[in-house]
């Protein structure tokens, strides 16, 4: 079942996704090498609760029976999606994509962003900008009117016509009350496709994107999923609603990329 929010909900879903932004340039003002991602998942951690909410991927159930053991995922390099911190320096050169979630007055807030730490190559750099680029496209598209397969083909197009991998297996979702909700919000897509989209609807879109094949390969860990190639990938996200019948972005990079990374 889809939840259309109302004025006063996505008001109160605005106010947990500003924080997760917050987190994130938190988070960010730390990323150099050296550091650890288990030392970023502390800071999370402080933060989050230091502003009245709560990490909601602590703890966050697994199908495989294994919770979530930290406060935010940190995938590095190869790693797609759901990273587990760990007490691995970073090195010059890498990338970490921090994908954070609060809970704050009953509503869940979602985002992430993909860090350079220290000097990137520059064909990792493009990968990155033409991901979150595809994110925006994808946004423009979350109108009344339009479908959610809308969403998925201007991803999907503007990713393959750069000859990157568009990750299939994991997708955005519908969020609110719980941080899944319905809609699947899947980064590929046929246009006029799947749900038709109305006023109310919040969603997290969030193109995962590889620089080769897009297939992938689920770590014995059960959480960490690795590009099948071993090749990098990003990810950026975004929590939106559908507001007047246009994207309203719920979440914000602007204090991260204030620091000038």
């Amino acid at each position: 079942m889809i939840f259309l929010k109302t004025e006063d909900e996505i008001e109160l879903m605005r106010e947990a996704n500003l924080l997760v932004g917050r987190t994130l340039a938190e988070i960010g003002k730390s990323i150099k090498p050296g550091v650890t991602t288990k030392q970023l998942d502390k800071i999370a951690n402080e933060y989050i609760r230091d502003n009245g909410a709560i990490p909601t991927f602590l703890n966050f159930p697994n199908p495989y029976g294994s919770p979530f053991p930290a406060s935010i995922c940190t995938s590095v390099n190869e790693q797609v999606v759901h990273g587990i911190p760990n007490d691995d320096p970073l090195k010059d050169g890498d990338i970490v994509s921090v994908d954070c979630g609060t809970l704050l007055n009953g509503y869940n807030g979602d985002s992430c962003y993909t860090f350079c730490v220290g000097e990137v190559a520059d064909d990792v750099k493009s990968l990155l900008s033409v991901t979150k680029e595809a994110l925006y496209k994808g946004i423009q598209e979350a109108q009344t009117g339009k479908r959610i397969g809308d969403i998925g083909y201007a991803v999907q197009q503007h990713c393959e016509s750069h000859g990157y991998g568009v990750v299939r297996e994991f997708v955005g979702h519908g969020i609110g009350k719980e941080m899944h909700e319905e809609p699947a919000v899947p980064n590929y897509g046929r246009r006029g496709n799947g749900t038709m989209l109305k006023n109310g609807m919040c969603i997290a879109i969030e193109p995962m994107i590889t620089m080769g094949d897009p297939k992938i390969y689920l770590l014995s860990d059960k959480w960490t999923v690795i590009s099948r190639d071993r090749k990098p990938a990003a990810h950026f996200e975004h929590t939106i609603a559908i507001h007047h019948g246009k994207p309203d972005i719920l979440s914000s990079f602007e204090e991260i990329e204030n620091l000038n990374l």
